[in-house]
């Protein structure tokens, strides 16, 4: 279907009623679609159908009918999290129904160029991070996807002078055919979400797609340090820019000086310096000044660079909104000091990588709240960061029982699993309390779950509001 010119009078399914979902319904309508909507929650758990139902759309709750996708259906728009396994989206691809995501629909309409920013970790910090800058450097950003405003809502309001920031999922980019970023921008690359994806190769073919359709035109900004992303340079067509943290970039790109070695401090200065494609260097930034903790998040400050500095933004105007930013609430936000003990909220590290990230970023010794959603991982990536970071274990969620083995494992003697079959919430005050217990003036509680959070809570923003609250009352 050539997007949006053979909308009218189409027949299009939007599947799931997410706040994305009922964003693209709207548009399709407006565009003359005749759109239905299906959601197999139940009615009363769907407050946005009547509204959608008062525009005139369809709305089909409380499961998949039978029929509800037939040859006259051209288009099927599913919302990222359904799997391609669910029957009407198995019954699309029988009949040979393109099938898409929100993405797809709005790349189509978007007037402005757009940044699609992807990773295993970092996508959200990184693509706030943009924004900041390139409201500094005045370059017009609008901020959506992942990140809050559905990307159709946002794409019908921008104009050739904005940039449109996005951030991106392997969900979204998956169910892609034509998207193509104006500035690509891949983070790094962990094994995680195989629960959807299946295998780790079809997790990367589904990053990958962020490249597959750019010409020479555009620009791909990769992780030179991270080795999946270097495996995909062959099939780039876009021109490079790369970042890297370890190595001196000979090329255009961006880079610590001097570089770091892996897993030695060894207290040099360093500065976070451009190399444009003339060979000239520009420093832009002295790396202590940058506010946010870690090297990862050195990481998502060469990333945002490389993207600013590809969309025109002058080097000099990159340093203040790189001290000034503060970070992103659940990734690694600092919440408040008891009794001489600091309190982390790191509920956004939903896989072992980001939790090794944030532990890696913490000098002080560590109380670790994990645990959460089984997905078949056996957690072991942990056990070198246990050794040499924490201090005590906490485990909750399905995965206790695998958190508590890798600390056992690890040589760690105060691992406490916490009972988390009751209510939730209460689950994770009985874990922050025993934490408060295990740790003494000058240690850190860090909430790090290293797994997703939808066996006790709604969402990680739920999981991470809670251990908020309950830390500001001890």
């Amino acid at each position: 279907m050539n997007h949006p010119e053979e909308y009218r009078g189409q027949q299009v399914v939007v599947l799931g009623l997410a706040k994305s979902g009922v964003q693209v319904a709207k548009t399709l309508h407006r565009h003359g679609a005749i759109v239905t909507v299906n959601d197999r929650k139940e009615r009363q758990q769907c407050p946005e159908a009547s509204e959608l139902e008062a525009l005139g759309i369809s709305v089909v709750c409380g499961g998949h009918p039978e029929g509800l996708i037939h040859p006259e259906v051209q288009l099927v728009v599913k919302n990222p999290g359904i799997p391609y396994s669910a029957p009407p989206v198995a019954k699309a691809l029988e009949l040979g129904i393109e099938i898409v995501t929100e993405v797809e629909v709005a790349y189509h309409l978007c007037r402005a160029p757009i940044i699609g920013i992807t990773g295993s970790n970092g996508k959200t910090t990184t693509t706030t991070w943009v924004g900041k800058i390139f409201e500094a450097a005045g370059l017009n950003p609008i901020v959506a996807g992942n990140i809050g405003t559905p990307l159709c809502e946002a794409a019908e309001h921008a104009e050739p002078h904005n940039w449109m920031v996005v951030e991106l999922s392997s969900f979204q980019l998956k169910g892609t055919q034509e998207f193509s970023p104006k500035i690509s921008c891949l983070l790094n690359i962990a094994e995680t979400h195989l629960d959807y994806h299946g295998t780790l190769e079809d997790y990367i073919s589904s990053k990958a797609k962020l490249f597959a359709c750019q010409s020479e035109s555009d620009t791909a900004v990769i992780n030179w340090d991270d080795p999946v992303c270097r495996q995909l340079v062959p099939y780039i067509k876009a021109r490079l820019m790369p970042f890297s943290m370890t190595e001196e970039l000979q090329s255009e790109g961006v880079f610590v000086q001097p570089s770091f070695i892996p897993d030695v401090e060894d207290g040099l200065k360093r500065t976070l310096v451009y190399r444009n494609a003339l060979g000239q260097l520009h420093t832009i930034v002295e790396v202590d000044e940058i506010a946010l903790p870690g090297r990862f998040n050195l990481e998502n400050a060469l990333a945002a660079i490389a993207v600013s500095l590809a969309a025109g933004a002058a080097p000099e105007a990159l340093a203040e909104p790189l001290r000034s930013f503060r970070g992103v609430e659940h990734r690694l936000e600092y919440v408040d000091v008891k009794e001489g003990v600091t309190y982390y909220n790191n509920s956004k590290a939903t896989n072992s990588k980001a939790t090794t990230m944030a532990l890696g970023a913490i000098s002080a010794p560590i109380v670790l709240i994990a645990g959460g959603l089984d997905r078949g991982s056996d957690y072991m990536e942990l056990l070198p960061v246990f050794k040499d970071r924490v201090k005590a274990v906490v485990a909750i969620g399905e995965t206790k029982e695998k958190i508590g083995h890798v600390a056992t494992l690890a040589g760690l003697t105060d691992i406490k699993l916490v009972d988390t079959r009751d209510n939730a919430a209460e689950s994770l005050r009985s874990a922050i309390i025993e934490a408060a217990r295990l740790a003494k003036a000058g240690d850190v509680v860090l909430l790090s779950p290293a797994c997703a959070s939808w066996d006790m809570f709604a969402s990680y923003e739920e999981r991470g509001r809670i251990f908020k609250e309950v830390v500001h009352t001890l």
